[in-house]
């Protein structure tokens, strides 16, 4: 009960705090921020204080600012005049910008089953609502988000240590994760969720990632920390023959080519990207080459086929510990890779996520951020017009976020263990 009263406190001071500081964006980032540290650090106990402290709440907050109040999220003032005075105003009746397109319009709701950093988040294969969440609290947890309200659905226990990475078969009845309790564990979550099967690490090494190979669900890749890379069958617990690659280095991301293709990529501590291929019909992996070397831990990977006339060809996003998420053209069937566009982010001690856009019309990249702000970037534009919004609400490091496959949710986790879910008008139902 003291959960969902937070909940609704800090989602009523969220939507209004665009309002409360429009002409100072520093200072509403720093209210929320305090706000969201003190609802969690001091809850009132009695059920009637607390009744009566959201009632009067809302009411001085009507009084201030009025009914008809939807929270916008806090662009950049300079890019918002840049665009009125240089486009028609027939170009807005005709067609909405990237910006307009993607206004999450404040936090729709807040969770906050776990007690330690959420590392990583992703919605289920084309579903709405269905959104897993993995903690170094050691569970993993699946929330209903279109639910009224949205509800934990399930909480996975069983690893003995942190969750590193999970993921979803394709058919979503099925969840992997990884853990620093050197194993693999293999959920059910359909109707009654629970563990079908762990698998240890055969060098009893930390895992700090995993996926399905898209191309054969019967299949999983994982990464450890003595820089190994190898595939596990899941269906029979044992890893594959041939299907072991040794880097060197720990391996804390990985992507998989998601067309039907067989290439890998790896990233590691010490800021290598490594393509691989694999034999999805057999399980046999082969190291192709360093395809490149950057001076900082590479904490998150991306790959996507991007649907444009513009750009014909798959692309491939990196978060590096160097204050930069970078975007990469995949430039042969070797896993090359060519720097396209670099952004500037706050990147240097924690493993934040970056991801595209699913449906990719709008070329968006969102990112986490060390300074507690989601980034949102066009990647059609350079300099700071590429910079579509921001959004704040989190008082800690924004490692993880996901965007559900229509867009019209995108959900964000931070070290302290808060779940935000942000709500886009434009493509809600």
């Amino acid at each position: 009960m003291s959960s969902t009263w937070y909940q609704q406190v800090f989602a009523l001071d969220a939507k209004y705090n665009a309002q409360r500081a429009s002409k100072l964006p520093t200072l509403g980032i720093l209210y929320i921020r305090r706000r969201n540290q003190l609802l969690r650090e001091k809850p009132f106990k009695e059920h009637d204080i607390r009744t009566q402290y959201l009632k009067l709440r809302s009411d001085l907050l009507y009084k201030r600012y009025g009914e008809n109040i939807e929270q916008n999220n806090i662009i950049n003032n300079s890019l918002q005049e840049e665009i009125s005075e240089n486009v028609p105003k027939s170009h807005f009746v005709q067609k909405k910008s990237t910006a307009e397109n993607f206004a999450f319009a404040g936090v729709h709701h807040a969770f906050d089953q776990h007690t330690a950093a959420v590392i990583m988040l992703k919605f289920a294969n084309n579903d709405r609502s269905r959104l897993g969440c993995a903690s170094l609290d050691g569970t993993l947890s699946i929330c209903e988000v279109v639910n009224t309200p949205p509800q934990v659905f399930a909480v996975l226990e069983g690893h003995q240590k942190g969750v590193t990475a999970f993921d979803w078969s394709i058919s979503n009845d099925l969840i992997v994760s990884s853990s620093l309790d050197a194993t693999i564990r293999l959920w059910k979550v359909h109707i009654e969720p629970k563990c079908l099967r762990v698998v240890k690490d055969p060098q009893n090494a930390e895992i700090f990632c995993c996926a399905f190979i898209p191309a054969n669900n019967n299949l999983v890749v994982t990464g450890n920390s003595h820089g190994l890379i190898q595939i596990l069958n899941v269906s029979t617990g044992i890893y594959t023959r041939g299907g072991s690659c040794k880097l060197g280095e720990k391996i804390l991301s990985l992507t998989c080519e998601e067309s039907g293709g067989s290439l890998i990529w790896a990233g590691s501590d010490r800021g290598t990207i490594t393509s691989l291929q694999l034999e999805a019909r057999t399980g046999r992996l082969s190291k192709l080459q360093r395809v490149q070397k950057l001076n900082s831990m590479v904490t998150s990977l991306s790959w996507r086929s991007w649907h444009s006339k513009e750009i014909p060809w798959p692309v491939f996003l990196a978060s590096t510990a160097c204050n930069a998420v970078l975007l990469y053209r995949v430039a042969d069937n070797q896993g090359s890779l060519k720097l396209l566009k670099k952004y500037p982010i706050k990147h240097r001690l924690h493993c934040i996520r970056s991801t595209f856009c699913p449906q990719m019309g709008a070329c968006l990249i969102a990112t986490g951020s060390e300074d507690g702000a989601i980034h949102l970037f066009d990647s059609s534009k350079d300099g700071k017009a590429a910079r579509v919004n921001l959004l704040h609400g989190h008082a800690r490091p924004v490692l993880a976020l996901s965007f559900n496959y229509d867009e019209s949710f995108l959900a964000s986790g931070d070290h302290q263990g808060l779940i935000i879910l942000w709500r886009n008008h434009q493509r809600h139902l």
